[in-house]
């Protein structure tokens, strides 16, 4: 009895230690996609700091896309209110656009950009996810103003000081864009405050 006792300890040893060390391995943080993203250039461009400096703005660019993308699509779907809805879908079909042009042209310029939600994007998400009803429709509004008016001021950054002229005039053309949508959601806000 005893002995059968000792090995049921012992196996239930061994296998405490099996899932400990599965668990240690399983411990390995993924990346945050924009620091790959960075890194990478930062490695092919090492020694060009003009180029390190555009795929930077381009990396920012693409974050920016793919957060307004899925921030776009959870108004849509979470959303009581016709006006942000159609904001959302907005957001959806324009960061599209952009996100391809971008792309295309980081493409070109040899540069790696995030093709995932970033750490900082997934947190706003959650954010916003948290909240319902006229909470969310308003936090939405809120953040739609402060990720324009941030992106737009890295635009017109881009659009003077990018050493690559195809991303300048690129900055330079989505300027008005993405002014008429921190315009279009500054009215949100205005309409929801009314509520």
């Amino acid at each position: 009895m005893k002995k059968l006792l000792l090995a049921g300890k012992a196996i239930l040893g061994a296998g405490l230690i099996i899932i400990f060390l599965q668990s240690c391995k399983n411990e390995t943080k993924q990346e945050d996609p924009k620091e790959v993203a960075e890194d990478a250039n930062e490695t092919k461009f090492d020694s060009i700091d003009s180029k390190e400096d555009d795929s930077e703005f381009l990396v920012d660019q693409a974050e920016i896309n793919l957060a307004e993308i899925e921030i776009g699509k959870l108004a849509q779907t979470k959303s009581t209110n016709a006006e942000v809805k159609k904001f959302g879908k907005m957001l959806v079909d324009e960061h599209t656009k952009s996100a391809s042009e971008v792309s295309a042209l980081a493409k070109a310029k040899n540069f790696t950009l995030p093709t995932s939600l970033t750490e900082e994007g997934q947190e706003e998400y959650n954010k916003l996810n948290e909240k319902s009803g006229v909470d969310f429709d308003k936090k939405f509004a809120d953040m739609m103003i402060d990720g324009h008016e941030k992106a737009i001021k890295k635009l017109e950054k881009a659009a003077k000081d990018a050493n690559d002229q195809e991303i300048r005039t690129w900055a330079s053309n989505n300027i008005a864009g993405l002014t008429a949508h921190l315009e279009h959601a500054k009215m949100l806000k205005q309409n929801l405050d009314k509520k």
